[in-house]
């Protein structure tokens, strides 16, 4: 399904991927969780190239828990060897569980001591000998055992951190909200307690996550609708012109639109 990739900048680069709807005993903490599994040849590598939703990620993999504070920018990664992760997309809610300043975790990862929670999830993803369960039993215990590591945090999100997840899932889902004061308007709040909710719960300023959706659906159509007018494409999701969208993708992608539009053509 086209849209469960977004953000994904090349999806046929992906491995094994799922994607697993939280809950409701934790649906104000966390979006989803996402487990990528690989298998890579020795002596090869598979890079993973993503434009990240603009929040922050709590992830299980290898030796560690790690907490990915909001990006900026594209980022990649260089997978090899066999692995997996088991990762929660947070909801802006579950943020000042793991630090009171996001912002100051931009575009960083921090390794943090949660044994517990390692050792339920890796016991979970980590079949045993002679294990015969499906791979799918595997990623549903260790969900189960994610959620009922955070259940145990014992966490109530108060009125404001509610307040800061209706302002994502707004920005997030509303092509026509362009505007910090078009969210103020929605959400029958001011543009400065959007601003500060924003810098609390999330690290980055509601300009940012309007700007964040717009790039990624912009990639989206311009990976899934090779024929659509690039032009018409800047004009569809609130751009100026064509060279304002095409100066926001060469500012966090790293590349122009018709380059990324071409590099489909060339091969994996």
């Amino acid at each position: 399904m086209e849209g469960s990739f977004k953000g994904i900048l090349y999806p046929a680069r992906l491995p094994t991927f799922h994607r697993i709807p939280a809950p409701a005993s934790v649906a104000d903490l966390v979006q989803w969780f996402w487990i990528p599994e690989w298998d890579i040849e020795p002596g090869r590598s598979s890079r993973q190239h993503v434009i990240a939703y603009p929040t922050s990620n709590l992830v299980v993999q290898g030796e560690v828990v790690e907490f990915s504070g909001p990006t900026t920018r594209a980022a990649y990664r260089d997978l090899t060897g066999k692995g997996w992760a088991v990762g929660a997309l947070l909801r802006p809610a579950a943020v000042p569980l793991f630090t009171d300043r996001p912002g100051a975790l931009r575009d960083q990862e921090v390794a943090l001591a949660l044994a517990d929670l390692h050792g339920a999830v890796s016991a979970a993803m980590t079949p045993s000998l002679g294990d015969t369960h499906d791979g799918g039993a595997r990623r549903e215990g260790a969900v189960e055992a994610f959620v009922a590591w955070l259940v145990s945090l014992e966490c109530e999100a108060s009125e404001e951190a509610l307040l800061a997840n209706r302002m994502m899932d707004l920005i997030a889902s509303e092509p026509h909200v362009l505007l910090i004061e078009d969210v103020a308007s929605r959400l029958a709040v001011s543009p400065r307690t959007l601003q500060r909710i924003a810098g609390k719960y999330v690290g980055l300023s509601p300009s940012a996550l309007i700007r964040r959706r717009r790039l990624q659906d912009a990639a989206e159509r311009t990976r899934s609708d090779p024929t659509a007018d690039l032009a018409a494409i800047a004009v569809e999701l609130g751009y100026a012109d064509h060279a304002h969208l095409t100066n926001d993708f060469r500012k966090y992608l790293g590349f122009t639109p018709s380059g990324y539009r071409k590099s489909f053509g060339e091969g994996p």
